[in-house]
């Protein structure tokens, strides 16, 4: 009826096929919202570890009893005000004081209560279980990045993001993963139970993969233990769910679950990976190769705070172009990165890149620093010189 009225209103002044195009709009509008709702998922993401379902049924079983709660007080409150509502000539009753009423409303919600609890203690002493773990993993929080380490097979590396900042600055389209891809994801490999140990090196992080069923803090000084044992291979992304600065949200999770066969052929790769880069810190690099690879660490670690061109952010974060410690003494830049820097005139200061980058990406990003941005010292960094500065 409604549409009929406005396009009855319409009609006087317009053509019929106008007519016509009024209705089909109308109608598209009225429509749009039951298509978005048809679309629209009201469930939690589904989990693929038996903490995760747990967590799941949980929630589905407190949900339920939150419901019928909510319909026994309101359906009470509803027939209250409907049945005994004020009508004329009717004398309302007085009472007070019914003690198996309030004994009643007292005892019922705390087994309530007692029945809730019991599953929720049972879960979450469960989750902090570890025992019987296959493996371990330590998984550190830097801003903003996460470093990965498997103590077993002694290797690790750092998980950055992969989203090009093109996409951040909206100068190119977004692709399906946007904010959600890394450069090096967590593997693992399937039905094995893993104990993840959770650090942080700056400040409090947060570990949060939702179809894991894990989300921890990650606190400075502090050592968390979590656990997981993934049923089904594939790639399971997450966030750093607690504000971690300025590019909090540029900090995501990428957990690749693989079968064991396949998870061994990657620790081999892995390992050939480490002594390539072993191999790599020992040769003499030429200047073309340490500007090409310093600009790719530049980028991923060092633009989120300095600028990707090198101009910093006014009041929080220090140029790299024309900056003292760019154009100074050789050891100072070197060790600027290996082990911080705060200069007092910023409220962030630098934290120390050491643990994080190697001796080849150390000595490359220096001379990239060096010789860019109008930077022209000239001079170049060597693996060997960054290693004897350590």
């Amino acid at each position: 009826m409604a549409v009929r009225r406005l396009a009855g209103r319409y009609r006087g002044s317009a053509s019929a096929a106008q007519c016509a195009a009024v209705r089909a709009s109308i109608a598209a509008a009225t429509l749009a919202p039951t298509t978005a709702l048809a679309a629209y998922k009201m469930n939690l993401p589904t989990p693929v570890t038996p903490i995760g379902q747990r967590i799941l049924d949980l929630h589905n079983l407190i949900l339920w009893i939150c419901a019928i709660i909510f319909l026994l007080v309101f359906g009470a409150i509803f027939y209250s005000i409907i049945a005994h509502r004020r009508r004329p000539g009717v004398q309302p009753a007085m009472f007070h004081d019914n003690v198996q009423l309030e004994a009643l409303w007292t005892i019922v919600p705390f087994l309530i209560l007692v029945g809730m609890a019991i599953p929720s203690t049972a879960t979450l002493i469960d989750m902090a279980d570890v025992r019987g773990s296959k493996m371990t993993v330590h998984a550190i929080g830097y801003q903003w990045r996460w470093h990965y380490e498997y103590p077993e097979h002694e290797i690790g590396y750092l998980s950055t993001l992969a989203t090009p900042r093109e996409q951040v600055a909206n100068l190119a389209s977004k692709n399906e993963h946007y904010l959600l891809e890394v450069d090096n994801p967590l593997v693992l490999p399937t039905g094995v139970k893993v104990r993840l140990i959770l650090t942080s090196s700056d400040v409090i992080h947060a570990w949060w993969v939702p179809a894991l069923g894990i989300k921890a803090d990650a606190v400075p000084g502090f050592i968390r233990e979590v656990w997981t044992r993934i049923d089904e291979p594939g790639t399971y992304r997450g966030v750093c769910a607690e504000f971690c600065g300025r590019d909090h949200a540029f900090m995501p999770i990428v957990v690749q679950a693989v079968t064991p066969e396949e998870f061994e052929r990657w620790i081999a790769g892995r390992k050939k990976q480490v002594a390539a880069a072993a191999a790599e810190a020992e040769k003499t690099w030429s200047r073309d190769d340490l500007m090409e690879r310093g600009k790719q660490v530049y980028q991923q670690i060092c633009a989120a705070c300095h600028g990707p061109d090198g101009k910093g952010t006014p009041g929080a974060f220090p140029p790299v172009a024309g900056s003292a410690v760019a154009k100074g003494p050789l050891s100072e830049h070197i060790a600027s990165v290996l082990k911080g820097r705060n200069t007092g005139k910023f409220p962030a200061p630098m934290p120390p890149f050491g643990q994080q980058l190697g001796d080849v990406d150390v000595a490359a990003v220096v001379t990239f620093e060096r010789n860019s941005f109008g930077n022209k010292a000239g001079d170049m960094v060597q693996p060997a010189q960054v290693k004897s500065a350590r």
